[in-house]
């Protein structure tokens, strides 16, 4: 049985078609005082139950409803219960920077588990170790075949450089390229520790004169990382410049700085739903829901999850 969370349900619908299920009708609401209500209209007992949730903003809001909907599934005797969470809540507080701080994202995995989660399925975790913090299996699904096919159909390969915009990526870039065979550049930046969101770029590591730059990341929020890191790509001599990234956060200032940036194609996944007032020219959308489907009809008759992406990590 599959249930949605009022947060992105044309997802959650477009992988209820390529499942060939309904999903379950609900009725939430909003009480005035802005608690939520969920109750199911159908019976769930004995049911393998796959609750999906994007986290877009307000982010509390829609893990508090999806937290609930597990509630509910747990005392009403569902056999299963799965989080299906395609963006994981607050995934990039998944360790200590300074002391007194905490570890979100840890929190999240113990308050699904205590809410009665069996196992949890999300794609592109901003730090693999999340997969240690919830006490059960974690499907990661990872988002690179359907971006990197859809860049490989467009570009050419031999005349890409792919780029990761910080040090902290380096692994992702470095799939992309076992994957197009393109070669690898970096970009050194450094974040100011007292002011939020707020980045200098230092240097480009790797050849990018001449080139179509590919920068990869796992989400675009602010914006300000990668289209500095596009403005530095230019400027040392890049042909071209585009980026793949799965979330697309776009939070603040973002859609106004990629508009106005260096970025031929900016190409994202619909994990987090995007309003029609946040798209711009040279927004590509790819759905993530034929991923997530397979990945759930692979639980679901207790096959591999792991086939899904030809044995990658």
């Amino acid at each position: 049985m599959l249930f949605t969370g009022r947060a992105h349900p044309e997802l959650a619908e477009e992988v209820a078609q390529l499942l060939g299920v309904d999903i379950v009708p609900t009725r939430a609401l909003t009480y005035a005082n802005s608690e939520i209500y969920v109750r199911f209209e159908e019976s769930v007992r004995g049911s393998d139950a796959f609750v999906m949730q994007s986290h877009a903003a307000p982010v509390n809001e829609w893990l508090m409803e999806q937290l609930i909907m597990i509630d509910a599934l747990k005392r009403a005797s569902a056999k299963r219960i799965t989080v299906v969470s395609p963006f994981y809540p607050y995934a990039r507080q998944d360790k200590k920077h300074a002391g007194r701080e905490p570890i979100s994202a840890r929190l999240v995995a113990d308050l699904y588990k205590t809410a009665g989660a069996n196992r949890l399925m999300s794609v592109d975790l901003h730090a693999a170790q999340i997969q240690g913090f919830f006490d059960g299996p974690v499907d990661h699904l990872w988002s690179l075949p359907v971006l990197a096919d859809y860049v490989s159909e467009h570009y050419d390969a031999s005349e890409m450089t792919i780029v990761s915009p910080d040090a902290g990526r380096v692994r992702l870039a470095d799939m992309w390229t076992d994957r197009l065979g393109s070669p690898l550049a970096i970009i050194h930046k450094r974040r100011d520790p007292d002011v939020a969101n707020q980045v200098a770029v230092h240097e480009v590591v790797g050849d990018v004169e001449g080139r179509v730059c590919l920068l990869v990341d796992d989400m675009i929020d602010t914006a300000g990382t990668i289209c500095q890191a596009a403005e530095a790509l230019v400027a040392r001599g890049a042909k071209k410049v585009i980026a793949a990234t799965t979330h697309a956060v776009l939070s603040g200032p973002a859609v106004e700085r990629l508009r106005d940036s260096a970025f031929e194609e900016v190409i994202v996944t619909n994990t987090l739903p995007i309003p029609e007032e946040r798209r711009f020219e040279g927004l590509t959308e790819l759905s993530i829901a034929p991923l997530i489907s397979r990945a759930i009809s692979a639980v679901f008759t207790d096959g591999s999850v792991t086939s899904l992406f030809n044995g990658a990590p």
